[in-house]
């Protein structure tokens, strides 16, 4: 009986939705020179974001991989940012240089889709972002990356609060979407409807016409001429 309630819960556990989506970017292994000897262990650099616009990077380091995971999940959830999108998108494009890594993130026209390599698209789609276009243009070190990513995401939102750019969120263009779908499906029951209605105006036979036959004439009778009195 206990084998079997910790099997449901770790059943309820598996079921139940995870509020954060976490993806491991690295996995390095480190070591470290003691008076003892070298000390090895590893480090993880991890992504975490809840795909509504939060995004969070984070390394954690650990004598062992599971340990490391735990910190760096830690230390992302501590760093995370909240990134201000235009519908699907970014509100504006920015380059930035963080280290050796250089990143060049656009806005991109809904239905694009993510266009990005391995360590953006990791941030990019963690946070949310559905249509993007990017191209990396330093180094192709994947830590490199992730953290010129970050660093461009943080400037945007720097920058919109400085402006205080006005942006529309996916609830409204989710609103705007549903509205447009339901003119184009009136439109189209309408004009099923005239269709039908137009066929069966065309199906109905045409009404016979009467036709008047001809009454034929009684044929005139000769009046007898009257007799002559004598």
């Amino acid at each position: 009986m206990a084998y079997n309630n910790e099997d449901q819960k770790n059943q309820k556990q598996k079921r139940e939705p995870k509020e954060f989506e976490e993806k491991v970017i690295q996995i390095s292994r480190v070591s470290k020179k003691t008076k003892g000897g070298n000390k090895s262990g590893f480090s993880v650099l991890m992504v975490v974001g809840d795909k509504k616009g939060q995004v969070g990077v984070g390394l954690g380091k650990a004598s062992d991989v599971i340990g490391a995971i735990k910190k760096g999940i830690k230390k992302a959830r501590k760093k995370m940012i909240t990134i201000p999108l235009d519908g699907t998108t970014i509100p504006f494009s920015v380059e930035v240089k963080k280290g050796a890594g250089v990143v060049m993130l656009k806005p991109a026209p809904k239905g694009s889709g993510v266009i990005a390599g391995g360590p953006i698209r990791a941030v990019v789609e963690a946070a949310g972002i559905r249509d993007i276009s990017s191209k990396i243009m330093g180094s192709e070190n994947k830590a490199s990356s992730v953290y010129a990513t970050f660093e461009a995401l943080t400037q945007i939102t720097k920058l919109v609060k400085i402006k205080n750019i006005k942006l529309r969120s996916i609830a409204e263009i989710e609103a705007e979407e549903k509205k447009k779908a339901e003119e184009i499906q009136a439109k189209d029951k309408k004009a099923a409807q005239e269709a039908k209605a137009k066929e069966a105006s065309e199906a109905k036979p045409a009404a016979k016409k009467v036709v008047k036959k001809p009454v034929a004439k009684k044929p005139a009778v000769a009046k007898k001429p009257a007799a002559k009195k004598e």
